[in-house]
């Protein structure tokens, strides 16, 4: 073969040519990130338009342009903070009556129990604000936005065990492989930022450490969407997202050169070819967005212009890089910039042996940290466009676990559990279900799962039974075949 520069250009194809050079400029190719202009392209084969929205959505007028999940990992015990139980109190010590326990098998993680000794809050519930919500005085910067959240105490899942449980509410199986919410509404709606992915993760890092619950990738995955939906993972420290930064000698002029010199070669290599290759266009607008991160992130992360009074109110953590606290002012500055679903996820809830000490240590953690984003939000104008929701995979059992004369834990419980959501278009100072006199049966408004995911779907414009995507030759969705809008929790 003449090896003349032009016969070597057309022997390249795009595909060699990116895989030849992976380790020398592929790691900023980060599989999550992607570009509101490459949005246009086709994706996976279904039309999109504008800044990423599929043809005809939003379905609805959206009361939430962001989301923001505060995930606390583990199981918090909802009859400690958010449910209280009078009936707990009287009967301490005795064995819950089996009238109440009625099915326990798909009630708790094991159900070889031989006693069932009801355990009573460790910590007194108090009213708070005008509407009067019933909350833990363990959480008093949560109970000061009492008027602002929407508290659901009538949750349930099938999910027995933490992994299970998390991937449930973020995928909605229980099996991993499914794309999570936050791409899914990537994939439906686009992207705001165009300097920034549409879908952030953040962990606590300390709690990751100490606590051995592990936060899984699949927690955020695109799964079957395309790759540039997946959740890009922000790491504590001066490196967020790893090889973002240009490597030693080079610089962001040479990075600029270098990626229009691979412009120019699939300019060149597309003549040849009858029609586009996906996933290479999808890579090369990774490229792209990893340019523009170089110089957004330094930005974001720059808290120098944050003023003294904002930062001291996400508590004293508020600037130590990994903590819950540093994660809630991030996700506020995020959301600011257009960044559609911020996830952060915190764990240490699992207290089966440790309720009486650990239980007060998780709270003082993110207490402050997730009142303070509300109020934050809410004084800049941004919380009535921004949905905050708050939860865990499952509740923790009413009875105690451990010694029945002195029970020290208690066990996952995905019979009944609560959570909150605030801001966008949710009811404020409204609490939605109730459960019977022990916290173990719902008793009123039940609130699956599915129904949530639906919801939040809702606030953000999207009917979930709308949005699909085909794969392996059938229609998927969130909520699977199954789910109902929670009506009483929209404003």
């Amino acid at each position: 073969m003449d090896e003349t520069p032009e016969n070597i250009l057309r022997s390249l194809t795009r595909r060699h040519f990116l895989r030849s050079s992976l380790h020398g400029i592929g790691g900023v190719a980060l599989a999550s990130l992607f570009a509101r202009d490459a949005f246009g392209a086709a994706i996976g084969g279904q039309a999109a338009k504008g800044a990423g929205a599929l043809a005809g959505l939003p379905h609805f007028p959206r009361r939430a342009k962001r989301v923001i999940c505060l995930w606390q990992g583990g199981g918090p015990s909802h009859v400690d903070l958010f449910d209280p139980k009078a009936e707990l109190a009287r009967h301490a010590g005795t064995d819950i009556p089996a009238s109440v326990r009625g099915a326990t098998r798909l009630s708790t993680m094991s159900s070889n129990y031989a006693k069932w000794p009801a355990l009573p809050a460790i910590k007194p519930f108090r009213a708070w604000g005008e509407s009067g919500t019933e909350i833990s005085e363990l959480l008093p910067h949560i109970g000061g936005i009492a008027d602002d959240i929407c508290l659901v105490r009538s949750m349930h899942t099938e999910a027995v065990n933490h992994s299970p449980g998390v991937t449930f509410f973020m995928t909605g199986s229980q099996q991993p492989g499914r794309p999570a919410m936050g791409a899914w509404l990537a994939y439906g709606l686009g992207s705001e930022a165009d300097d920034l992915p549409s879908f952030v993760v953040m962990t606590s890092s300390d709690r990751e450490k100490s606590c051995g619950q592990l936060f899984y990738e699949h927690y955020w995955s695109n799964g079957f969407l395309p790759g540039r939906l997946q959740g890009v993972r922000f790491r504590p420290g001066a490196d967020p997202v790893p090889y973002l930064a240009n490597p030693s000698g080079a610089s962001r002029e040479s990075r600029r050169d270098l990626l229009d010199d691979l412009a120019a070669l699939n300019r060149a290599r597309n003549e040849e070819r009858v029609a586009e290759d996906p996933a290479v266009e999808t890579r090369i607008a990774q490229y792209e967005m990893a340019f523009r991160m170089q110089a957004s992130v330094p930005d974001l992360l720059d808290f120098s212009n944050e003023p003294k009074s904002v930062v001291e109110m996400y508590g004293p953590d508020a600037l130590v890089p990994g903590t819950f606290a540093n994660n809630c002012l991030i996700a506020r500055r995020l959301s600011e910039r257009g960044v559609g679903f911020v996830q952060l996820m915190h764990s240490g809830w699992d207290q089966h042996g440790n309720l009486h000490s650990h239980l007060a240590v998780q709270c003082r953690d993110t207490d402050q940290p997730s009142a303070a984003l509300v109020r934050d939000l809410k004084q800049r104008g941004l919380l009535d466009e921004t949905l905050v929701i708050w939860c865990g995979e499952f509740g923790r059992t009413p009875f105690g676990q451990g010694p029945s004369e002195a029970p020290t834990g208690r066990d996952h419980f995905g019979r009944a559990y609560s959570m909150w959501m605030a801001g966008g278009g949710v009811r404020g100072g409204h609490v939605h279900g109730a459960t019977d006199d022990f916290g173990w049966n719902i008793a009123r408004d039940p609130v699956h799962v599915h129904d949530m995911q639906a919801t939040v779907l809702r606030l953000c414009g999207i009917d979930h039974e709308r949005l699909t995507y085909r794969h392996q030759g059938r229609q998927y969705r969130l909520t699977d075949v199954h789910g109902r809008v929670v009506d009483g929790v929209i404003a």
